[in-house]
């Protein structure tokens, strides 16, 4: 009787060890830095970033005669957003047009939220109203490039954009009343036709160089 307490306690005392060293084991491990992973850097360039760095930077620089390349106006980002107005009955319909417009951006869409309830159009807080993105780099590039030579020439009775359209701080809005103007909508599977706000932000001081800016990225002004 006595042997077989021993032996119990000496499994124990065995247990108990094999855990103390695991338990050390996982405090060293948690307190030893990780390793980071080198990130992959892409050599793709945008189309239009090349254009800006090999001819239109020079061509500003001439125009309002900048004394410092960091004075050249340029464009930040890209800001869509789409607002869905049938979302208050039908939730389904945001995610619909979020996932149209992760397809237009390439990059995928935040679905946006009400902040303040209103009775009269049945609106709760914090329901879901609509979708955006915020484009940069190359991504941001790459749609201006599809929006100017695709997406603008396919609206129906396009007369040019608005010149007045800026805001004095060098950033410029633009409204699109049918989304499937984009080649990556197909217009036989869209449940539904949404419109479009995108606004360009760039680093113009003023009205007049964001235009020349724009203008020299071929936005299609009304005269």
């Amino acid at each position: 009787m006595a042997e077989t307490e021993q032996t119990r306690k000496a499994a124990a005392d065995a247990k108990a060890e094999k855990q103390k060293v695991q338990a050390a084991k996982a405090k060293a491990a948690a307190a030893a830095p990780k390793e980071k992973k080198p990130r992959v850097k892409s050599d793709y360039v945008a189309r239009l970033q090349t254009q800006f760095n090999e001819t239109i930077r020079k061509q500003l620089t001439e125009q309002f005669g900048y004394g410092n390349g960091m004075q050249v106006p340029k464009i930040t980002k890209v800001v869509l957003n789409m607002g869905v107005g049938e979302g208050v009955a039908d939730r389904k319909k945001v995610d619909n047009a979020a996932q149209d417009l992760s397809a237009i951006a390439g990059q995928k869409a935040v679905v946006t939220k009400s902040r303040k309830s209103i009775a009269t159009y049945k609106l709760r807080d914090g329901q879901a109203i609509g979708a955006k993105v915020t484009l940069r780099k190359h991504r941001m590039y790459d749609f201006l490039d599809r929006l100017v030579n695709i997406a603008l020439p396919r609206v129906r009775d396009f007369r040019g954009l608005n010149p007045k359209s800026f805001d004095g701080r060098g950033n410029y809005s633009l409204g699109i009343k049918e989304h499937i103007v984009f080649p990556e909508i197909d217009f036989d599977k869209a449940s539904d036709v949404w419109g479009l706000d995108i606004t360009v932000c760039t680093t113009a001081r003023n009205d007049e160089e964001a235009r020349a800016l724009l203008t020299a990225f071929n936005f299609p002004f009304r005269q």
